[in-house]
């Protein structure tokens, strides 16, 4: 199971395709693989200037697929790229830290994050939520993994998963010294549990290495949901099975569960909706809540009962209490009618002026310009991850490159090795392409494929 939360999936992802052994071996077996690289103006990723990084401001006004293309080299100042052992962040992904879209009153994550926080505030009871919405997304393996009990061999922890700015053990060793992007808005919940809040609700962007599409982008938005009873209310301390078969266990998932009902109301009137048992490392019972929409089922939210041993881990062996945790722009897509994640980044008034602080409207469509396809085929190496694939073409095109397919595979028994055939889409949403261009872009992903990760081509 992913260690997270459903963070990117599309609402209405097939249940039967989840892969109860792994994102990783579903991502070597998956027939179609599909990558989309782009924000939806070409500068509008290196526009928005990090917080964290004030060298930036020297690449502002120059083309992404231009910046993007560069080695990654150790900038003056950078906190994410170090060039420490393990650091495999681009500079693709540091000009996408500080951008906060969560926290513009009138972008549409931000207007979908302000209805979540008006339906919490808004319950009874004598607990109110705090707001956490500016959390540093550096952090460590402790925080990201270990405190949420995932285990250091977990595929999510592999360097192919997750965008690192140092790893003292290299590709195959994870630590609790590991320091990286936080993968999901969970990796605060120990720290902030252990501070003493009884109730928060934390939000911001939070990274992945991943197959991306018209629903993925290696930098997104989760909320992620506690709440802490009163040990008088639910129990004190007692041992994990103890906690299970208690009354106070069952009381916690009934809050849950009828709180987040009505945050589903909330956000999409009164809908029909089904509880579905699920498993996280670090909630027991875990659960998963489904909506019927527009005719069918949608996964919404991934949930639970908070595990006693991450209570233990934060100091907190007396307390109980439930985290839920959601995907911003999964919701935002349906609830606007957005088809593209990609959407969500560009400074495009296009896009922009069409949404207001408070008011879900229905995003109209703007024209598109005409792709460009090329092929590449290799022999894979031993270690070979689609993954690493795709953060080299997005190093080298950017934005500009939307779309990557796998369209043929096939084994040579005599050889012993397997082939694979990526079809490439290039598509800017500001301008035509030229060819030579996009031969130059090509034949530098030949260049780099060779060099870098050490494939055959073809």
């Amino acid at each position: 199971k992913d260690h997270s939360w459903k963070r990117r999936a599309p609402l209405q992802e097939c249940r039967a395709s989840r892969c109860p052994a792994g994102r990783g071996q579903q991502r070597m077996d998956a027939r179609s693989l599909m990558l989309t690289l782009a924000t939806a103006t070409s500068t509008a990723a290196l526009r928005a200037l990090s917080p964290l990084n004030s060298h930036c401001a020297t690449v502002a006004a120059v083309p992404a697929c231009r910046v993007a293309s560069r080695r990654m080299s150790i900038a003056s100042g950078s906190r994410v790229i170090t060039g420490d052992k393990g650091n495999n962040v681009t500079p693709y992904i540091e000009a996408l830290i500080g951008r906060n879209l969560h926290t513009q009153a009138n972008h549409p994550l931000g207007i979908i994050k302000s209805k979540i926080e008006d339906y919490f505030q808004s319950l009874q009871g004598d607990i109110k939520f705090e707001i956490r919405d500016s959390m540093d997304p550096v952090v460590n393996a402790k925080e990201c993994f270990d405190d949420l009990l995932i285990p250091a061999n977990h595929p999510g922890r592999k360097p192919s998963d997750t965008y690192y700015i140092s790893r003292p053990g290299g590709r195959d060793v994870s630590s609790s010294e590991d320091r990286l992007l936080r993968t999901h808005t969970s990796a605060h919940q120990s720290t902030l549990i252990a501070s003493g809040v009884e109730a928060f609700l934390c939000t911001g962007d939070v990274y992945r290495r991943d197959e991306i599409d018209a629903s993925h982008f290696p930098a997104f938005h989760q909320m992620e949901g506690v709440k802490l009873f009163d040990p008088a209310a639910v129990g004190g301390e007692m041992d994990r099975e103890e906690w299970l078969a208690s009354e106070g266990c069952q009381l916690v998932a009934a809050d849950l569960k009828k709180t987040l009902e009505g945050l589903c109301d909330h956000l999409f009137g009164e809908v029909e909706k089904r509880w579905i048992d699920e498993y996280f490392p670090f909630t027991e019972p875990s659960f998963e809540l489904e909506i019927f929409y527009n005719g069918d089922w949608m996964e919404v939210l991934g949930c639970g009962v908070i595990h006693s041993g991450v209570l233990d881990k934060c100091g907190k062996s007396e307390r109980h209490g439930w985290a839920f945790g959601l995907g911003l722009e999964r919701l935002a897509m349906v609830l606007f009618s957005i088809p593209d994640i990609r959407l969500f980044w560009t400074l495009d008034e296009r896009f922009l002026r069409q949404f207001k602080a408070g008011t879900l409207s229905t995003f109209k469509p703007y024209s598109k310009y005409p792709p460009c396809f090329k092929d590449v085929s290799f022999w894979l190496p031993d270690d070979f991850e689609p993954n690493d694939f795709f953060e080299l073409g997005r190093s080298v095109a950017g934005e500009l490159l939307e779309k990557v397919d796998l369209v043929d595979e096939f084994t040579n028994p005599k050889k012993a090795k397997t082939s694979h055939c990526y079809r490439l889409t290039y598509r800017s949403m500001d301008r035509s392409l030229t060819d030579d261009e996009i031969n130059a872009l090509q034949e530098t992903i030949r260049q780099r494929l060779a060099s870098e990760l050490m494939v055959e081509l073809r």
